[in-house]
């Protein structure tokens, strides 16, 4: 199945069917009068996160989504039937976007959570609704209202608690690979993620997800490489884990580099917690270890932690500092959503 977490559609809701002008002729009835029914409701247009789902890949060969009108009403004081609801299943963590591309119309981060897109139109009143005592035989009726057309973005957003972070080929798909049971290609070239992954890690009886996404470059904000466009897929994520391949030259300008794309990007990115990992640190000895770790020190202005994905070495120490910086969020937010108690009791 292919990867796509972005597409583009346009909706329509149903429109109302139109009320009916009838009056009731029948033989031996001495009475007749007015007996034109309403119109159909028009169909709504839902949008809903369903399971199973974790690409846009059928809104490819599908963008338009029409629901029902509303049939008119019909004599008898018969009713017209309502036209039928669609909905666009998409997975969890899909932003539904105006046509601008940046208003936010909807959130989809639940299992199960709908929303209505676009409202069918009311079907309009036949005769038979205006009857009245001054007005025994109305010849008229209402027409349905119309039907509601509008383009959307679905953008889907990888819901994970820790994102992977840095250049290409700095170790991101190894570490994925060796630390949960995902298989992303992993080769000695760059770029070899095109698409994000997603791994379930478990450390210490805990279990956490972790997203890899395609390598940064410097540029990315400009579209140059692969673009920052995936970056959106670690927005949701407590915690980042900014690999630095150990082998690489300067190390200090391959964090700059990572660092200066979060902040072209915004929307708060480069503010999230960061664990800050010196990658491949097999290939080293002890005197290349210190001098590499000391300058990328310098340039984090913190700790950094030394990991090797093929080794096996300091794996689950970085490992316990996710879930540790996971944890606190959750808590964070778990008391940011408790009600507050009253100062005063009785």
């Amino acid at each position: 199945m292919k990867f796509l977490d972005l597409a583009k559609v346009t909706i329509r809701s149903g429109a109302g069917g139109n009320g009916c002008v009838s009056f009731r002729r029948e033989k031996y009835i001495e009475y007749g009068g007015p007996d034109g029914g309403d119109g159909g409701r028009g169909g709504d247009v839902w949008v809903e996160a369903v399971d199973g789902l974790n690409t846009l890949i059928d809104f490819r060969y599908q963008q338009h989504f029409f629901a029902g009108n509303g049939r008119p009403g019909m004599g008898q004081a018969r009713t017209g039937k309502n036209g039928d609801d669609i909905v666009l299943r998409v997975p969890v963590g899909t932003e539904v976007l105006d046509e601008d591309g940046e208003t936010v119309i909807a959130d989809m981060t639940e299992l199960g959570q709908r929303v209505l897109l676009a409202k069918g139109g009311n079907g309009g009143f036949g005769n038979l609704h205006f009857k009245s005592s001054t007005n025994q035989a109305p010849r008229r009726a209402n027409s349905g209202q119309p039907a509601i057309e509008r383009v959307v973005w679905l953008r889907l957003k990888l819901i994970a608690d820790a994102g992977l972070l840095g250049l290409p080929n700095a170790g991101k798909s190894t570490f994925l690979a060796a630390t949960s049971n995902a298989r992303p290609k992993i080769a000695d070239y760059p770029f070899t993620t095109l698409h994000p992954n997603l791994g379930v890690v478990k450390v210490d009886g805990a279990e956490f997800v972790i997203a890899d996404i395609p390598g940064l470059i410097a540029g990315a904000h400009e579209g140059h490489g692969l673009g920052d466009r995936f970056l959106g897929h670690v927005e949701r994520c407590s915690v980042l884990l900014h690999l630095v391949d150990a082998t690489a030259e300067d190390v200090a300008g391959d964090y700059a580099t990572i660092i200066n794309e979060l902040q072209q990007y915004g929307g708060h990115l480069a503010d999230k917690h960061r664990v800050t990992v010196l990658n491949k640190v097999d290939a080293l000895d002890d005197e290349q270890r210190a001098i590499k770790r000391a300058a990328l020190e310098a340039a984090h202005g913190g700790p950094v932690m030394l990991m090797s994905s093929v080794s096996g070495e300091g794996v689950q120490d970085v490992l316990r500092a996710l879930r540790r910086q996971i944890r606190r969020d959750r808590q964070d937010e778990a008391a940011a959503l408790a009600p507050e108690e009253d100062e005063w009791r009785p």
